[in-house]
């Protein structure tokens, strides 16, 4: 009798129940394929650090005892393709039952659904065991709720994991969100903590997976990788965080800087995405450092905010709207993304530090995606299609339970605010008061029209005379619609040409 059991490149839990024992009539598969390396184009770093601990797993679990079968991307044997090589292997080793860890994207999980239908042996799907809400939990929690909000499920999921609570079960310092407090721009002060995480040579690796055949784009820093390949790192990077950013990581979770591009964040959603670090010893560690007095509370709440309430939160999103989310476009936007977009080559001086960081590091922070890449895709009038593509592709730690209703939800509003209350969209002015790269940009962030006025601002305006008609009544938005409604008719003429010639020569700017 043997048990064949899958694992997923992101189900690298050496703490799930399966490993409790070992059990000579179980077989662990773990397999690199083409059909997850081709699907879409994706950044040579996530490819490398996903293969590398993929088989640093593999490794620990045979050293702990386990059996374990490995497709390595240029194996011969490798049909690079889940359900055949599944096929191949489950003949191979006469296998009497399958087993699965519930995948957390949509197409894995269909798949696997409709391969299980086929099977004529026993195939059981268990639960990854990592996330602190069911995959409909949100769902269940609003109900018949036309709108749904993060706030009141974040706040659910306190109660419900009673985190950051009084034994009376009031909030800790008597305030559900601290984000008001968290907004400040950074200016040299605090310096950004020392990068203590370790250096990966995968060269060889990477030769590997180039006489493959696999496509990739980004510098993949196969001599020096910086990202966690196993729990051990992954733990070692989280007491980083906790020691030398999580303290100043609330003031400063907005800030965007040319001269520091980690700040103060921790870095660790690639682990918690993978599932080398479990979400629940996270946010215990940042509570902690909340009640001990290491680190003040509104940023320990508004670190914990992203992990229990945002990241659980969009999951829950994605399983109650796929599949059809995918394809939600409400603004008709269409345009493809500028040739700039894979190589950081334009004259936007945050624009090109954001994708110019996300193509050396495969990743860039909360705000860099928000509201400088997607403020800029939103207000141009990008294909949010395309663009949710490419978020997949370039970063470590996208996935598509996470990115799909970040990207398409709360940066592009294509979902039409089922995910967020407003676009996220902003001109010139936040973009000065939260970084520091007007002072080194071609365009002038105090014009709005001409050759040298930043691009943020007429396509900002005309974005919103061009939506009116869908936006105008949100509350969130009277200030600026009164600001447009109050310019004279010449001026709202000239932003809307500026704007127009603008999309027209995107690749330019």
């Amino acid at each position: 009798m043997t048990c064949v059991r899958l694992l997923l490149g992101d189900q690298l839990n050496p703490r799930h129940p399966w490993f409790a024992r070992t059990d000579a009539d179980v077989l662990y598969v773990l397999m690199e394929v083409r059909q997850e390396t081709d699907y879409v184009l994706h950044h040579a770093q996530k490819i490398l650090a996903i293969f590398a601990a993929m088989r640093r797993f593999a490794a620990q679990l045979r050293t702990a005892g386990h059996r374990v079968g490995y497709l390595a991307i240029d194996d011969a044997a490798n049909l690079q393709s889940l359900t055949g090589n599944l096929d191949r292997l489950l003949a191979v080793h006469a296998a009497t039952t399958l087993e699965y860890q519930q995948p957390d994207e949509w197409r894995l999980d269909a798949q696997l659904r409709h391969y299980a239908a086929r099977q004529s042996i026993p195939v059981r799907c268990v639960d990854s065991d990592h996330f602190l809400a069911g995959r409909e939990e949100a769902a269940r929690f609003f109900g018949s709720r036309e709108r749904w909000t993060m706030e009141p499920f974040y706040r659910h999921m306190r109660r419900r994991h009673h985190v950051l609570l009084e034994p009376d079960g009031r909030p800790l310092g008597g305030r559900w969100n601290f984000d008001a407090e968290n907004r400040k721009p950074w200016r040299g002060d605090p310096p950004e903590p020392a990068d203590t995480r370790p250096r990966h040579d995968l060269r060889a690796l990477w030769q590997c997976i180039q006489s493959a055949g696999v496509a990739s784009f980004g510098d993949p820093q196969a001599q020096a990788l910086r990202w966690p390949l196993d729990r051990t790192e992954a733990l070692q990077q989280l007491q980083a965080f906790l020691d030398y950013g999580l303290a100043h990581f609330g003031d400063y979770q907005d800030a965007i800087s040319a001269h520091a591009p980690r700040l103060f964040h921790s870095l660790l959603s690639f682990a918690l995405n993978v599932k080398m670090l479990d979400p629940a010893e996270v946010i215990a560690g940042a509570e902690a450092a909340a009640r001990d007095g290491r680190a003040p509370l509104p940023a320990v709440e508004g670190f914990i905010r992203q992990i229990l309430g945002w990241r659980e939160y969009v999951r829950g999103v994605y399983w109650a709207q796929m599949p059809g989310y995918a394809q939600r476009n409400a603004f008709g936007h269409d345009l493809p993304l500028p040739a700039w977009f894979w190589t950081g080559d334009t004259h936007m001086a945050c624009v090109r530090g954001a994708i110019g960081q996300s193509l050396a590091n495969a990743h860039a922070h909360h705000i860099q995606r928000l509201m400088v890449i997607g403020n800029f895709a939103l207000l141009a009038g990008l294909d949010p299609q395309a663009l949710h593509r490419w978020y997949l592709g370039i970063y470590i730690d996208a996935f598509e339970w996470v990115e799909l209703p970040n990207t398409l939800g709360m940066s592009q509003f294509a979902d039409g605010g089922l995910l967020a209350t407003k676009p996220y969209v902003s001109a010139a002015a936040y973009l000065h008061r939260m970084s520091d790269h007007c002072g080194q940009c071609r365009y002038r962030r105090d014009l709005r029209t001409g050759a040298r006025a930043c691009p943020f601002n007429a396509l900002y305006w005309d974005f919103l005379a061009r939506h009116a008609p869908r936006l105008q009544h949100n509350p969130r938005l009277a200030l600026p619609y009164r600001q447009l409604a109050r310019m004279p008719a010449g001026q709202r003429q000239a932003l809307a040409q500026q704007a127009g010639q603008l999309r027209a020569r995107l690749d330019a700017l």
